[in-house]
């Protein structure tokens, strides 16, 4: 059965004019919004709900609270509809991206999540990327990355077999360390790579332990909780990039957009 908007709910339909004027440019990106009392009576609203719909606003990533400034309306709203493929680094950064440190750089054989999710034969080798995301000094996420092997990428998205091997030939590391040429995500350089290429993907998310090994990477204890993303990117049916987002708690917000 379908809803119409008159039966929204009161205050997910004032959360939809706020909404609106931010997307519209009422309220530009960075602006700061009028004081509750001004804006109750501009919208003819009780403060009450405004403040309710001004919330929900703030969870979703429209809105900041500043303390000695008010609200204001943040420089990269979320997108509306179907979001573009997006590297984690920026997904998250709040606007300011986080820095991506390389740990790791190697080729390893496929592992139970690989032979799944990139559907790679036995004895194939598969680029494997591990990488810290950091944030004013703090590690916010540790991602695993694998691309598909070098024999399907040639003939699926060829633009991006090239892309990593020139990435991994301008890094400096010996036995698979990483070295400064290399400091990106194996995602942000599939998603440079695809400007005339369609990408569609998937993301599954569990809580779970970051564990001993994780932790340290972290700079965490082992029993912090955390939320594991788990992540496929196809081109068409194919995947192309299979990854592990580990984020502990405290990790800057991450958006999820669900659609069916």
């Amino acid at each position: 059965m379908a809803v119409s908007g008159q039966r929204r709910r009161p205050v997910v339909a004032l959360y939809e004019r706020i909404a609106d004027a931010v997307h519209d440019g009422t309220y530009p990106p960075g602006s700061t919004l009028p004081s509750e009392p001004k804006l109750a009576a501009e919208l003819g609203v009780s403060r009450p709900a405004l403040r309710e719909a001004l919330l929900l606003l703030q969870e979703d990533g429209l809105l900041t609270v500043r303390r000695g400034v008010g609200r204001t309306v943040n420089d990269r709203p979320p997108r509306r509809g179907f979001e573009h493929v997006q590297p984690l680094e920026e997904l998250i950064g709040a606007g300011t991206p986080l820095r991506v440190r390389p740990l790791l750089r190697t080729v390893e054989e496929p592992t139970d999540f690989t032979t799944q999710h990139l559907l790679a034969p036995a004895r194939a080798e598969l680029r494997f990327w591990e990488s810290v995301l950091a944030g004013e000094g703090t590690a916010a996420a540790l991602s695993h990355e694998w691309a598909a092997a070098d024999e399907l990428l040639d003939r699926v998205h060829p633009e991006f077999a090239r892309a990593l091997q020139a990435t991994e030939t301008d890094t400096p590391g010996e036995g698979g360390d990483a070295g400064p040429g290399s400091a990106v995500s194996m995602l942000s350089v599939l998603v440079g790579a695809s400007r005339e290429t369609a990408l569609s993907a998937h993301s599954g998310i569990t809580a779970t332990l970051l564990g001993r090994r994780r932790g340290e990477q972290l700079g965490r204890p082992a029993d912090t909780p955390a939320v594991l993303v788990t992540q496929v990117v196809r081109v068409g049916e194919i995947p192309v990039l299979a990854a592990k987002h580990m984020l502990p708690t405290g990790a800057p917000a991450l958006p999820v957009l669900q659609s069916h």
